[in-house]
């Protein structure tokens, strides 16, 4: 992996924890694991350091235990049915930015696991008084560059235009042949060294071509996608403790890819372009023309990675999941909030139970905030 560029520091600013919610995580953490022994005695102490230094350190358990809820608090998740099985790298210790690339890149190996992809997050150091902890630009850690084409068009992923013509300002070279689907590269922005640059090693960057299953002509498309979705923009908050580079993975759900990546209009737009090639009547809405592209993009997505043993799962599969999710986690007496605007599928939303109710919209904590605005399902 090679670093391009770096710039100036960032600029440091005071945080310091609310005790308020310190105690509150830790009073939930013992109240769920009982073997962890009375919170009281851990309180004290937590308060006492937040006195003398503004903060606390949680112990690799709290950490651990602070991650799963936050992913089974995240509203806009689907996938939480499977909470409890996030591997949590604890990576506290590593503040260069380096190090976090180096570690962002063994997460990916880590999730890919040959094709049978792992729920993953990668924890790094958290915010603390006068000391910017370091972040990620990226959305996700694996993003494709989008170019500013004459007349206005623009090759690639429009959603990652900015980010793309930042990065060729600060220096990266695109391939000397422009594709579609070109990986950028990961900045990493620390407070003693400013944003720095580096390359994803091939090995690390899974991708699955697409084709269809009754459609030869789908795979001259060229079309592809990449395997392991990691959120990691994201900030991570656990009982007051903000930890701003912690990506995080589950795996994808086909809709993700086939009908928003490829088929929005302000991001691949491929929807005119599958019904022209399919032959379909485009002269009227009411041929409900793009209605059949986007079920057999999503067809192609689905048949793909299961042809190339990648893990995916299907909107009505995972809707069921997550109504599973919800039983338990009231059969706990717990509440389970979601949005339903990103529960229901952006297909066929009627047709899965998920679109049937209505769901608890308070925020709990701990849980992830602000960044992007896709989920890892």
């Amino acid at each position: 992996m090679r670093t391009l560029w770096k710039t100036a520091p960032a600029p440091r600013t005071e945080v310091g924890v609310d005790p308020a919610a310190a105690e509150e995580f830790i009073a939930q953490f013992h109240a769920e694991n009982p073997q962890a022994g009375p919170a009281a005695p851990r309180i004290a102490a937590v308060r006492r350091h937040i006195d003398l230094t503004g903060t606390y350190w949680h112990t690799p358990e709290e950490l651990a235990f602070g991650a799963r809820v936050a992913w089974r608090n995240n509203a806009r998740c689907i996938g939480r049915l499977y909470w409890r099985s996030l591997q949590v790298r604890d990576l506290r210790t590593v503040g260069d930015a380096a190090g976090v690339a180096g570690h962002c890149v063994e997460h990916l190996r880590a999730a890919h696991n040959g094709g049978k992809i792992r729920p993953v997050i990668s924890i790094f150091p958290p915010q603390a008084p006068s000391r910017p902890a370091p972040r990620i630009w990226n959305e996700q850690l694996i993003r494709y560059a989008g170019y500013d084409l004459p007349g206005g068009q623009i090759l690639g992923d429009p959603r990652n235009r900015d980010l793309t013509r930042e990065v060729i300002d600060r220096g990266w070279r695109p391939p000397a042949v422009r594709g579609a689907f070109d990986v950028l590269p990961l900045v990493v922005e620390t407070a003693d060294e400013g944003p720095r640059m580096f390359l994803l090693p091939d090995d690390a960057v899974h991708e699955v071509p697409l084709e269809h299953p009754e459609l030869p002509w789908f795979a001259e498309l060229g079309l592809k996608w990449h395997a392991v979705p990691v959120i990691s923009n994201n900030r991570l908050d656990i009982g007051g403790v903000s930890y701003p580079a912690a990506p995080f993975n589950g795996w994808y759900m086909g809709t993700e890819i086939g009908a928003r990546n490829l088929a929005d209009t302000d991001r691949y737009d491929l929807v005119p372009t599958v019904a022209e090639r399919m032959g379909l009547d485009t002269s009227s809405d009411a041929t409900l023309w793009r209605d059949r592209v986007l079920v057999e993009l999503n067809r192609a997505v689905l048949h793909s990675f299961r042809r190339h043993d990648t893990t995916i799962t299907d909107h009505h599969t995972e809707s069921r999941r997550f109504l599973t999710h919800v039983e338990r986690e009231e059969q706990a007496g717990r509440r389970c909030p979601a949005d339903w605007s990103w529960i229901v599928p952006p297909m066929s939303g009627s047709q899965t139970p998920v679109f049937h109710r209505y769901y608890d919209g308070d925020e709990l904590k701990p849980n992830f905030f602000a960044g992007s605005t896709e989920c890892p399902w």
